[in-house]
């Protein structure tokens, strides 16, 4: 009897496991969920990530009817205009002029800004990494932070990992999957998909090396 084929979304997590794995447990992630590090750390975390979001979402209105993209154009994971608010709070009035992209975020930046232009399935790999982690292990990331700089719970300085138009996380992330599940393109082409997920994760964590050298454990 044949062995039916693996889902996709089974495949794309079980694939890019190492490097999601690499990502999570680098060192600056480890002392920040540590409570190791103050908040300026944070601050400066939640800026990078803005660099990210905006190359991701500016510009997906053009993906709408794409067929393979098209789907995951969801305005209700959109996250810029969170993050520009937690941004407000954490540096006030002005932070846009003076935030600047570590060299690893402008490289993924890049890349993601590529992929929206460029590739529908390499969008996919990047909003899968990209959003299901935020609804995900993000929400370990909130805690923290609440507890540690005392923000109030689900309010300025971590709306970036609160999703209001998202009843219910748990069937939303089951729905993305069977999104996943069902991307009408080929196996070579999922190939791709995949390695693009792990090209992700590997930026991720470039990202979390410069943030690490700047603010080493010892003067945080």
């Amino acid at each position: 009897m044949d062995t039916p084929p693996v889902p996709f979304s089974t495949l794309i997590r079980n694939a890019s496991h190492e490097q999601h794995t690499e990502a999570e447990t680098s060192t600056f992630m480890s002392d920040m969920l540590g409570g190791r590090l103050g908040v300026e750390a944070y601050a400066r975390y939640t800026e990078q990530l803005w660099f990210v979001y905006r190359a991701l979402e500016e510009g997906v209105a053009a993906l709408a009817d794409d067929p393979v993209a098209g789907p995951f154009v969801q305005p209700e994971l959109e996250r810029t205009a969170e993050l520009e608010r937690d941004l407000a709070h954490l540096r006030g009035e002005g932070w846009q002029q003076r935030a600047t992209a570590l060299p690893a975020t402008a490289a993924y930046a890049g890349r993601v800004r590529e992929c929206v232009r460029t590739w529908p399935g390499g969008f996919v790999a990047h909003h899968y990494t990209r959003y299901l982690g935020d609804l995900s292990g993000g929400q370990i990331i909130r805690g923290t932070a609440e507890k540690t700089w005392g923000f109030a719970r689900k309010g300025d300085g971590v709306r970036f990992y609160v999703f209001e138009a998202i009843g219910n996380p748990a069937a939303f992330k089951r729905g993305y999957r069977e999104l996943l599940d069902a991307l009408p393109v080929d196996d070579l082409e999922k190939q791709r998909v995949v390695d693009e997920c792990k090209r992700a994760f590997a930026l991720n964590t470039a990202l979390f090396r410069e943030l690490g050298q700047e603010f080493p454990l010892s003067a945080a």
